[in-house]
């Protein structure tokens, strides 16, 4: 994950370069007492988290544990901008290429590896430094999950003979209804998923979504505490949006198309598994598939980008505890490290 240079990759958008907290967590957060040697680098994407972390990895011992569930997928290199072969070999990388693309990885599967490989990495004398953009895994391993409804048998027959009747899509619709945010992330017709989140809200009367908001009440387990969470987030979301538009280009100049076609070409996948729905490949898929231009992908790639990192920001000013560090400012990396020190 770098060369040195304020923790810039090659080919990759540069790292976080400023300190200023815009808005929700600070620089004067309280850092709790701990038992595990723990670090979090969390933010939106192209915010520079793969570039801090390895600078940080430059001047501490310590494993990085990935918290993204699409760098989990072997295969897709480009389109994650997953970290080198020679990067990940300088520095221990955790819970990358773990999963083939036909294969799903839970919230809850990660929070148990990722508590299982800090008491690991510690053993071995070494911080765990935890870094990515996938929220819902923070959650899960800082707070543990809500308890959703279990699967009822006569709730799903009875869905399933609706489907039959008037088609997913028509679900879809419904789904919309009762909890547009799970609705806005799943294809109409992805049955497995669509059928689960009107299961859990004709049995529980609260949407699926509800059961994944930062504040979303009582959880399963006593989760994992770090010695901090630093939250790279632009001041001016300007920045970000040139950021996300050069990366989409230098994936698009590397071979994403390539590397899509490719997986189409194994046979065994479609639009609708979990892995083929990251943005990017999605997006890729659906060019191939004519569902419009090919010449449409770039600004359709960068707009899905875009609203992940609207979201991802979304959750991040959920959680109080973060100390923002203002990713565009000059002196990012120097104040990320400066931090940093007295808790590794």
């Amino acid at each position: 994950m770098a060369n040195q240079e304020l923790g810039k990759r090659p080919n990759a958008a540069g790292p976080p370069q400023g300190m200023r907290a815009p808005s929700g967590g600070s620089e004067d957060t309280p850092v709790p007492s701990v038992g595990a040697r723990l670090i979090a680098l969390a933010g939106p994407t192209a915010s520079g988290k793969t570039g801090a972390a390895l600078a940080i990895a430059a001047r501490h011992p310590c494993e990085i544990i990935s918290v993204d569930s699409a760098l989990v997928y072997r295969g897709m290199d480009i389109g994650t901008a997953k970290p080198s072969h020679a990067e990940r070999a300088g520095v221990p990388h955790h819970l990358i290429d773990i999963r083939d693309p036909t294969q799903a990885y839970s919230a809850a599967e990660f929070a148990a590896d990722a508590q299982r490989l800090v008491d690991e990495i510690n053993a071995r004398g070494k911080l765990a430094l935890l870094v990515g953009g996938t929220m819902l895994y923070f959650k899960a391993l800082f707070e543990g999950l809500a308890p959703m409804p279990p699967a009822d048998p006569a709730v799903r027959a009875e869905l399933e003979a609706q489907a039959a009747l008037q088609g997913w899509p028509a679900l879809h619709a419904e789904l919309e209804r009762v909890d547009p945010v799970t609705a806005a992330r799943l294809a109409p017709r992805d049955a497995q998923r669509i059928q689960r989140a009107l299961e859990v809200f004709r049995l529980s009367g609260r949407p699926l979504s509800s059961f994944h908001a930062p504040d979303s009440g009582a959880h399963q387990g006593q989760g994992m505490r770090a010695a901090a969470m630093f939250s790279l987030e632009p001041a001016d979301r300007a920045w970000l949006h040139g950021r996300i538009a050069q990366r989409f280009d230098a994936m698009l100049a590397e071979g994403l198309l390539d590397e899509v076609q490719a997986l189409r070409a194994r046979g065994d996948l479609h639009a609708e598994l979990p892995s083929m729905r990251c943005v990017g490949y999605r997006q890729a898929w659906e060019a191939l598939d004519g569902t419009w231009p090919i010449g449409l992908l770039r600004d359709k790639g960068i707009a899905a980008t875009r609203q992940l990192a609207k979201r991802q920001l979304t959750w991040l000013r959920g959680m109080e505890s973060r100390r923002v560090i203002a990713c565009d400012a000059p002196d990012a990396l120097a104040q990320l490290l400066s931090q940093v020190e007295p808790l590794a």
